[in-house]
């Protein structure tokens, strides 16, 4: 059963455990490439609306899904979160009639949805979310990766969906630099596509540049994104970079209040959503009730 309109546009937290549901954690892994991003939107294929469906299928319920990090279209994923409320009634469904042993509670489930769901997708792992548990809400945390290839060649053949090949090269001193001006609490206005209602504060912990051999990997960091923030600041070091413009260039981007139009962010291709940070079990609560307030400068 396919969740309605309704339900899918409705953009507020899923409920507490409780209350008649059981709270799954979710842990997923997609390439991104030919998905329209996360978000379930009419029409366009989602990853959000390939999971919705597959779980609605199997509790013969609309479920929708509830995610730590909103990727954008051709973004890549192998950490991301996502969290779903079972009605209680419908959770018999998870399971088999025979089970293997040594299998965790929904081991059953993942091998179910592995053959539901298409090969850009992949539920890898499900478990009873603790209380005060929320996907997005509780998170400390995102990790980014983005990978560039300096090869006169381009990218591998093997890697051409999850590698920006890169013509220029790239002083990565400079690149250092400018990104260092960047890091802490700051207003990210310039590098986020707004968003009504929105704050773009954001508390960026790392960005840093590695290379080995033709590959360039950027690390990115922050408590969390706004809408296209980490391809923007991506865009705006490897500006840096090509010698487009100095490294304090960077540091008088905080100051401005919308989006910046002097760089281009960096192309989807070439970033994946690792890892999201979640504290320990008895702080999830506290965590939910932070995340939620408006911050300000």
């Amino acid at each position: 059963m396919k969740p309605s309109p309704n339900q899918v546009l409705n953009d507020m937290p899923a409920i507490d455990s409780g209350g008649g549901h059981v709270r799954l954690r979710l842990d997923i892994a997609y390439d991104g490439t030919d998905f329209a991003g996360w978000a379930v939107q009419i029409g366009q294929r989602t990853v959000a609306g390939v999971i919705d469906e597959a779980l609605s299928t199997v509790f013969r319920t609309a479920v929708v899904t509830r995610t730590a990090g909103r990727t954008d279209t051709g973004v890549h994923a192998t950490g991301q979160v996502a969290h779903v409320d079972i009605p209680t009634d419908a959770l018999p469904c998870a399971y088999p009639r025979t089970t293997r042993a040594g299998d965790a509670e929904f081991a059953p489930l993942v091998r179910r949805l592995a053959r539901l769901l298409p090969t850009d997708v992949r539920i890898r792992d499900i478990v009873r979310a603790p209380a005060g548990f929320d996907a997005r809400f509780s998170a400390l945390r995102r990790h980014y990766t983005y990978r560039l290839s300096l090869a006169p060649y381009g990218a591998e053949p093997a890697e051409t969906r999850f590698v920006t090949p890169w013509a220029k090269p790239l002083d990565l001193d400079a690149m250092a630099a400018a990104s260092r001006e960047l890091l802490g609490l700051n207003d990210f206005a310039a590098f986020c596509r707004p968003r009504p209602g929105a704050t773009t504060i954001r508390d960026l912990q790392r960005l840093e540049w590695v290379r080995d051999g033709w590959y360039v990997t950027a690390y990115v960091t922050a408590d969390a994104f706004c809408w296209n923030m980490v391809r923007s600041v991506v865009g705006a070091v490897l500006a840096v970079g090509e010698g487009r413009r100095s490294a304090e260039w960077t540091a008088g981007l905080l100051g401005e209040t919308s989006r910046s139009s002097d760089f281009a962010a960096a192309p989807a291709r070439g970033l994946t959503l690792v890892q999201v940070d979640y504290p320990p079990d008895d702080q999830l609560a506290g965590r939910n009730t932070v995340t939620r307030d408006v911050r300000t400068l």
